[in-house]
């Protein structure tokens, strides 16, 4: 009877992230993305004020990450080019997350109720994650392009970076990406902040 209410339950739970958590119709403005999903706004404009990481960075990691697909996973491998296998790695969600680093966060922050299909708790392991860069490998919160360097490799293979030319393309495209957020950004974010009908 408990497997039972555990199936319902999963499947409720389901049902609602799926209602809420839709790809935005344009997520290469950030403008659009908090017009159309007002509380990730105020759960992102939170994690800046929390850990320092501008809205503009986040949007950007997940961008490249997930492009704000809530249930993104890395695709399969092949055997023989044909036959599907396993995954190359745990990574899930808006974040792209591996279990062992979420797992980390987790416990560091107190949040075991977290979700890597949840928004509001995506960018708040992305600021989680950014800040202990900034501490451990001394990179600016503001440095799109180092900061996504060492979220990709982490943090101890981010001294090896230079080596992998394929990450430094998709670093600098997170960094492109992160100030043309912040231009928009810039644009509506005096709009977003007078907007008092939602809170936390």
């Amino acid at each position: 009877m408990t497997k039972n209410y555990n199936k319902i339950f999963l499947l409720f739970l389901l049902i609602i992230l799926s209602g809420c958590s839709s790809i935005p119709k344009n997520t290469s403005n950030s403008c659009e993305i908090f017009s159309e999903k007002y509380l990730w706004y105020k759960h992102s404009k939170k994690v800046e004020l929390k850990w320092g990481t501008p809205i503009y960075i986040q949007l950007a990691i997940i961008k490249m990450e997930s492009d704000f697909d809530w249930l993104a996973k890395p695709p399969r491998q092949k055997l023989f080019k044909v036959i599907p296998f396993k995954r190359p790695s745990s990574s899930f969600g808006y974040s792209q997350a591996v279990k062992g680093t979420w797992e980390q966060y987790k416990i560091e922050t107190g949040n075991k109720f977290a979700t890597r299909a949840r928004y509001k708790d995506s960018v708040d392991f992305i600021g989680w994650y950014t800040n202990k860069t900034k501490s451990i490998l001394k990179i600016s919160l503001n440095d799109g392009f180092r900061q996504y360097l060492a979220y990709h490799e982490g943090w101890g293979n981010y001294k090896n970076y230079k080596r992998n030319k394929k990450v430094i393309k998709l670093a600098k495209k997170v960094d492109k990406q992160s100030r043309i957020y912040k231009k928009q950004l810039s644009k509506c974010k005096n709009s977003l902040s007078k907007n008092k009908y939602i809170i936390f």
